[in-house]
């Protein structure tokens, strides 16, 4: 190696150090400056909280729920179509299910009741609570039984459920509202309120006439309005809205509510027949609910309609005062 190569050599490995001296110091100036830099932050807040007021913790007291406002549970069973058989229904699985449904009332009412009282019950029934004989042409080889034993097994289930929610509730309002499966013969053959579905209402409401804290709203009428404090509510079965090509008239709904607004006083409206939950809103803010049914595997719904619908009921919870739903469920049975 020459002197000049030798020389150079050495001067790079100077400059090297030098730059590595230098990188080493600008770090330290770095990290000093954060220390620095975080040290401050932490001596402001400190300074900054010592000229603060103190805040004065209180212990949380939960009220006693008795000094909350009391609401009431609103249960809907409807189109229950006792009679009707398919695979995975018959009369023994709808009596399981509407079981199952005031298993789930209870449940959900207790739930609400650890934040305030609930009292009271009012149950709907919404109608199509049999399945007919003559509402179609070959409806009679759909069906497990006839009529008699249709009407008497819904009286019986309805009889079984205003039991159980008389124990467990101060006063029960039973609403009654019948649809177009109980009526008799074909339609226009008799009156639409000789109906198979009020006979089984008035049956249960006999055998129930020992229950002191139940009573019971029943009328002719194609509507009920059931009031309960400031809140009123519209129920119809649903059959009074046509439904064109097996679909679900969700415009049709909103407008045939719309129009009953104008000439009666209701603030939300609730329906089954469709036999599919469904939520609706009205032109004034009021409320359309539409139930399910109980039933499963419907073959006219699978080949007409083209659509499957979970067995479900419905149950809420309404604020007498306000005049107002607060709370909604639907209460799945399969």
């Amino acid at each position: 190696m020459s002197i000049d190569e030798e020389a150079r050599r050495e001067q790079e490995i100077m400059d090297l150090q030098r730059a590595l001296e230098n990188a080493q110091r600008a770090a330290a100036r770095a990290k000093k400056k954060s220390e620095d830099l975080v040290q401050a932050v932490y001596q402001a807040a400190k300074d900054a909280a010592l000229v603060q007021p103190k805040v004065q913790v209180k212990p949380h007291k939960a009220k006693h729920k008795k000094s909350r406002k009391p609401e009431v549970a609103l249960v809907h069973l409807t189109d229950w179509q006792a009679g009707k058989v398919s695979v995975s229904y018959n009369m023994e699985v709808l009596r399981k299910r509407i079981d199952q449904m005031i298993d789930k009332v209870l449940a959900l009412t207790e739930i609400q009741r650890a934040h305030h009282p609930v009292n009271d019950c009012v149950v709907v029934l919404g109608g199509d609570m049999v399945e007919g004989l003559t509402v179609f042409p070959g409806q009679i080889y759909e069906v497990e039984a006839h009529l008699f034993e249709q009407m008497f097994t819904v009286a019986n289930i309805i009889q079984s459920a205003v039991h159980r929610l008389s124990g467990h509730f101060a006063n029960v309002r039973v609403v009654c509202e019948y649809g177009n499966h109980g009526r008799i013969g074909r339609k226009g053959d008799m009156p639409g309120s000789d109906n198979v579905d009020r006979m089984a209402y008035q049956i249960a409401s006999e055998r129930c006439s020992h229950l002191k804290n139940v009573t019971w709203q029943q009328s002719a009428d194609w509507y009920q309005i059931v009031k309960i404090g400031n809140y009123k509510l519209l129920v119809v079965h649903g059959d009074e809205i046509p439904s064109f090509g097996g679909q679900t008239p969700s415009y049709s709904i909103l407008r045939k509510v719309n129009a009953w607004a104008t000439f009666m006083d209701f603030h939300d409206a609730i329906l089954g027949h469709f036999h599919t939950p469904i939520n609706l809103t009205m032109a004034n803010g009021g409320r359309i609910w539409v139930t399910g049914s109980p039933e499963s595997d419907n073959q006219y719904a699978k080949s007409f309609v083209a659509a499957v619908g979970k067995p479900s009921q419905r149950l809420m919870f309404v604020d007498p005062d306000k005049g107002r739903v607060t709370c909604e469920y639907v209460c799945w049975l399969d």
